[in-house]
């Protein structure tokens, strides 16, 4: 349990900091930024971040998706405890039997049976400990769910980001050839028109 503690700890500040991150790369990639430093090299820099954020929080994604489908069979599995438990006491002298069989807990081979007619099972339901239980894996559930979703939002925002950089860079492209031949052009008018006057005088 203690490790166990430890590892959400340090999956709670890594995200802590990979949050801090993800600001990070929005300021550097909103329009105040660009009119400060300049938009090609922004565009630049904020086009090979966005790539990268969008590359590791897919892969977050994908882990947290593990984590949702890891916590939601404790809380199928509570729930069943649970609901045992309660139709223990409304009915007087059922044998119910939960088998742990079924939840790819012991092997097929083993008969591993929980049932309300033994002591121990009298006393798991009338424990606190049961209900705070169920209680915390359905937050742990909630939450993982939570970080899934919000990983998928973050996903499409930083996709979206990422094309609109780039469409950035290739329209200051685009306005920096544009601007060249108008200089050519009028470079080319202007010549001609001190030719013309040369020629007239």
């Amino acid at each position: 349990i203690d490790i166990f503690k430890y590892v959400i700890y340090g999956v709670a500040a890594a995200f802590f900091v990979y949050g801090i991150l993800l600001m990070v790369e929005g300021f550097f990639t909103t329009g105040a930024i660009k009119d400060l430093y300049g938009d090609f090299k922004i565009t630049t820099c904020g086009r090979c971040v966005s790539a990268w954020f969008i590359m590791l929080t897919y892969i977050f994604m994908l882990a947290w998706l593990g984590v949702t489908a890891f916590t939601s069979l404790p809380v199928y599995m509570y729930f069943n405890l649970w609901t045992i438990c309660r139709n223990a006491t409304v009915v007087d002298g059922a044998n119910l039997c939960l088998d742990l069989r079924q939840y790819g807990i012991v092997t097929i081979g083993e008969e591993k049976k929980v049932c309300t007619t033994s002591e121990s099972f009298v006393k798991m339901c009338d424990s606190n400990e049961l209900n705070m239980t169920f209680h915390l894996f359905i937050v742990a559930l909630a939450g993982a769910g939570a970080a899934v979703i919000a990983m998928v939002h973050y996903l499409m925002v930083l996709s979206a980001n990422w094309a609109y950089v780039k469409d950035a860079c290739r329209m200051q492209k685009y306005e920096d050839i544009k601007s060249k031949e108008e200089q050519e052009l009028h470079d080319i008018h202007s010549t001609r028109s001190k030719e013309r006057l040369n020629a007239y005088t």
